[in-house]
C-alpha cells in the first residue's frame, strides 16, 4: 500500500521510520548535477504561505527578474486548517510548488512522501551554511526536505520598570525567576510576573531548553519520552508558581491577556523572537514604549542553554511540475536580503540563514524596546540543545493543549500527552518505546 496514499493504514508509518532515522542529525548535502548547457529555470511557480508579508516577497522576486513568475496564495495557518488543505492538494496533484511548513509538522509531510528532497535541487553550499541543529530540523535520513527560513529562539520579554520597582535584576536562573515573581507580587499583590498559557504548547520549548528530548529513533523504533524527568522538572516548577499565585494561568493572545499586559497585571511573556511585533501591537496604546526588554531565558544550572520557539522551513511538494524554478525561488526566499526587506516590518523574524539578521533588525520595530533585541536573539540562539519533532506532532500538540486545560497538574498533562501520543502513533503502525 502506498505510504503517500494513506497515513492511517496499519504499518504504513513503519516504512517512514527508516526515512526519519536521521531526524536528530544533519543531512549530508548533495550537489545537484548541472551541465553548462542547461537552460535557465523559467515558468510559473505557485507559492503558498500563512506568514504575513509573503505577498510582497513574491512581488519583489517577480520584479527582480523576467524568467520566473511566482503566484502567491495566502493559506490559513496550521491550527486553522492550512496543513489539511496542503496535504489534500498534494494528494490530488494540485499542490503548490513552494510552501511554508513549521518544523514540528515537517516530519509528517516527509513520512507521507509529500515533499521533494531539496538537496537534490539546491547547492550544497547553501545547506552547509546553516547551523547544524537548525539544519537537523529539516533533515531526515540522508536528505534535507526544506530550507530553514527562521530560527526563532525562545526569549522572555520583561517590563523593565516593574523589575526595577521590585528591586530585582533580570533573572539568569529559574530560581532567580521565581524570586523575581515573588518580589513583583510583594510590590503589587494583584500583579503577576508572567502568564502560563493553557492554549499554547509552552512546555515543549521549555522542556527542550531544560535538556529534554521528547522524540528519537532507535533503529525502526520511535522513542517517545514526553513525561521524562527533565520535562517533569519543568512542569513541577511552573505548577508550583501557578499554585502559589505567582504566575497567572490563562489563555494566551486573549482579550483578557492583552488587558493584563496593558494594566500591569502581567509583566513578562515567555515567547519567542517573533513576539516583538505582537507585544508592541498589544501594548503601545498603553504608553509602554521603552518599558519592555528582551532577555535570554534563565537556565537551570547557570550554564547557557537555548531552544527554538516555533519556526518555519520552505519546501517543494512532491507534485510540483516546475521544481527547477521552484528551487530558484526557494533559494532566493530563504537566503536573500532583498526578500527580508520586501517582507518589511510585519513580523520580527530571526532568520536562519547567516548574514540576514542585520537586515531583519533594520526593518523590525526594534526602537520600541529598551535594549538591543537582536543581540539578545543572538545570545538565546547560541546554545541550542538537541531536539527532534515527532512523526505526527499534531497528535502531541492537540493532546498537550487539551490536557494542560483539563489535567489537575502540568505533570499530569505531560503523562496524558505521553499516553495519547504513544496510542496515536501505535494506531498508525509505528513501533514505540518509552
Amino acid at each position: 500500500m502506498s505510504l503517500r496514499r494513506t497515513l492511517t493504514a496499519t504499518g504504513a508509518l513503519v516504512v517512514a521510520s527508516a526515512l526519519l532515522a536521521g531526524c536528530a542529525g544533519s543531512a549530508t548535502p548533495v550537489e545537484p548535477e548541472k551541465t553548462e548547457s542547461a537552460p535557465p529555470a523559467t515558468g510559473e511557480v505557485t507559492f503558498w504561505s500563512s506568514l504575513s508579508g509573503m505577498a510582497d516577497v513574491a512581488a519583489a522576486f517577480n520584479a527582480s527578474q523576467d524568467d520566473i513568475t511566482v503566484n502567491f496564495e495566502e493559506i490559513p495557518n496550521g491550527a486553522n486548517g492550512g496543513y489539511t488543505k496542503l496535504s489534500a492538494a498534494i494528494e490530488s496533484g494540485s499542490g503548490p510548488d513552494v510552501v511554508g511548513i513549521e518544523y514540528d509538522r515537517l516530519p509528517g509531510f516527509v513520512a507521507a512522501e509529500q515533499l521533494k528532497p531539496v538537496d537534490e535541487l539546491v547547492s550544497s553550499d547553501i545547506l552547509g551554511e546553516y547551523d547544524e541543529q537548525v539544519r537537523s530540523l529539516v533533515s531526515f535520513g540522508d536528505a534535507a526536505y526544506a530550507l530553514p527560513y527562521d530560527a526563532p529562539p525562545m526569549v522572555i520579554w520583561y517590563r523593565q520598570d516593574v523589575l526595577e520597582a521590585a528591586g530585582v535584576e533580570v533573572p539568569t536562573t529559574w530560581d532567580e525567576f521565581e524570586d523575581a515573581a515573588r518580589a513583583v507580587k510583594a510590590v503589587n499583590p494583584n500583579a503577576y510576573l508572567t502568564s502560563f498559557f493553557t492554549n499554547e504548547p509552552q512546555l515543549a520549548p521549555m522542556s527542550w531548553q531544560a535538556g529534554a528530548e521528547w522524540f528519537g529513533v532507535d533503529s525502526d523504533h520511535w522513542n517517545v519520552a514526553i513525561d521524562d524527568k527533565k520535562s517533569n522538572k519543568v512542569a513541577e516548577y511552573w505548577q508550583r508558581l501557578i499554585d502559589e499565585g505567582l504566575v497567572k494561568k490563562q489563555l494566551g493572545f486573549s482579550d483578557e491577556w492583552t488587558a493584563d499586559l496593558n494594566s500591569g497585571v502581567v509583566n513578562a511573556w515567555v515567547g519567542g523572537s517573533w513576539s516583538a511585533s505582537g507585544l508592541k501591537t498589544r501594548t503601545e496604546a498603553a504608553g509602554q514604549a521603552g518599558k519592555w526588554i528582551a532577555a535570554a531565558p534563565p537556565t537551570w544550572d547557570g550554564k547557557p542553554s537555548g531552544a527554538l520557539s516555533g519556526g518555519t522551513g520552505f519546501a517543494i511538494p512532491a507534485d510540483s511540475d516546475n521544481e527547477a524554478a521552484a528551487a530558484v525561488f526557494l533559494t532566493w526566499l530563504t537566503t536573500s536580503k532583498d526578500a527580508v526587506e520586501a517582507r518589511g516590518a510585519v513580523g520580527t523574524a530571526y532568520l536562519a540563514y547567516p548574514g540576514l539578521n542585520e537586515t531583519a533588525a533594520a526593518v523590525a520595530p526594534t526602537d520600541y524596546y529598551a535594549n538591543d533585541i537582536y543581540e539578545v536573539f543572538d545570545e538565546a540562539s547560541a546554545n541550542l540543545g538537541s531536539w527532534a519533532w515527532g512523526p505526527k506532532y499534531d497528535l502531541t500538540s492537540t493532546a498537550l493543549k487539551d490536557s494542560v486545560t483539563s489535567a489537575a497538574t502540568l505533570s499530569d498533562a505531560l503523562a496524558a500527552t505521553q499516553t495519547s501520543t504513544v496510542d496515536g502513533l501505535e494506531k498508525l503502525g509505528l513501533d514505540i518505546t518509552e
